[in-house]
């Protein structure tokens, strides 16, 4: 059992924001954009600092624009204020909420009014992977308001900026990972026949709050005889038996910067197509990790795991995709799959996740965390054991 880990400081320092405003702003000027707003959290938190758990409150609506220019502006409930005096933010314009009728559309309006008056365009998060969280009608109201503006879609260039990790960044995932991987070899050494999967989960979960994580939002498990037949329920009451599979698949945040990958465990005698297939899910991995470069495509990573699995004799792969980015979101922009064209840099973080399907209704799936270097791409956190791990208490 691991006794401690060294955490890295918390926060960021405001060069930190300045620099990712700054990278925001030059593209915005390219296009010619005004001002952009952001309503949801993880762009809210990366350009601001601000972070609260206020955000799981779905009642009030939080704003922030960033002007083409100068220091952004945030627009926000006056319950909020306050929490501003720990951020860069100085312009900080408010309003009584909830308030329905005008829940800060008035006030967002004419804010955005005010800094876009050269090209009358402004900018939102409104393509792939991204909601506006306000109400249809809130949306709707603003438009009128902004009826001389374009209303342009900027969340090509903003995931491009987070993508690209800093070093500060890269130490919050890079802890959050070391805590999920002596969380699972923690369990490599608890788990037992007869306990449930929720049992087992909830005895992952305290050892990783005990080193350090700050919360384990996301921590699902499937199990079943020889395998899974799915990686998004769970955790359950069922009984871990003789012959029988457990997935645990977990994201460990830290300073809200998470981790995301899994762990397979087998029960006494597992049957041999079961590890094979563990086998051939871990030489996928392999595969990925030797292609995973800068100047190497999404796709390419998708092709050199699924190749392996395909040769391994896998019926399908039900997931979609084979591994995704990773930060301030469990999940977040690019996903490795058929033919994507995302091209690799150093500094973005990514998930291999290689799965198959290798016999009707059992699954393997395996997921690791990765930083693309200069050289080529480096782990997290230590790396999985080559063949499946067997629990015979």
């Amino acid at each position: 059992m691991t006794d401690s880990l060294i955490a890295p400081a918390r926060g960021f320092e405001t060069s930190e924001f300045e620099r990712r405003t700054e990278q925001l702003q030059q593209r915005m000027l390219e296009q010619q954009i005004d001002a952009l707003f952001f309503t949801t959290e993880p762009e809210f938190r990366y350009f601001s600092g601000f972070k609260s758990q206020f955000w799981e409150s779905p009642t009030r609506p939080w704003f922030l624009i960033i002007p083409s220019s100068g220091v952004p502006i945030a627009v926000v409930p006056e319950i909020g204020v306050a929490g501003f005096e720990q951020t860069w933010i100085d312009d900080v314009r408010s309003w009584p909420s909830p308030r329905p009728e005008d829940d800060g559309i008035s006030l967002l309006g004419d804010t955005l009014a005010e800094v876009s008056q050269r090209h009358q365009r402004i900018g939102a998060m409104l393509g792939p992977e991204t909601h506006l969280r306000m109400p249809a009608a809130n949306f709707a109201s603003l438009q009128d308001r902004l009826g001389q503006h374009d209303l342009v879609d900027v969340s090509e260039i903003v995931r491009a900026i987070r993508s690209v990790k800093s070093a500060a960044e890269v130490a919050k995932i890079r802890f959050a990972c070391e805590v999920t991987a002596a969380g699972f070899e923690y369990l490599l050494h608890h788990l037992r026949a007869g306990m449930t999967e929720r049992q087992a989960c909830k005895s992952m979960h305290l050892e990783m709050l005990r080193l350090g994580a700050d919360a384990c939002p996301y921590l699902i498990s499937a199990s079943g005889p020889g395998g899974y037949d799915n990686i998004i329920m769970g955790p359950t009451d069922r009984l871990l038996r003789e012959g029988d599979v457990l997935i645990i698949d977990t994201g460990a945040n830290f300073d809200g910067y998470f981790s995301d990958f899994d762990r397979n465990y087998g029960f006494g005698r597992v049957d041999s197509e079961t590890h094979r297939a563990y086998e051939a899910v871990y030489r996928s991995t392999a595969a990925g990790l030797q292609t995973a470069a800068p100047g190497r495509t999404t796709g390419d990573v998708w092709q050199a795991m699924w190749s392996v699995l395909e040769d391994a004799g896998a019926l399908g792969n039900d997931v979609g995709r084979m591994g995704h980015g990773l930060g301030m979101q469990l999940t977040e922009w690019p996903s490795n799959v058929p033919g994507g064209d995302v091209t690799l840099q150093p500094g973005m973080i990514l998930t291999l996740e290689p799965g198959m399907t290798f016999a009707p209704g059992k699954m393997m799936v395996h997921e690791e965390n990765i930083l693309i270097t200069d050289a080529g791409c480096e782990m997290l956190h230590q790396r999985s054991w080559p063949t499946l791990p067997v629990i015979d208490r």
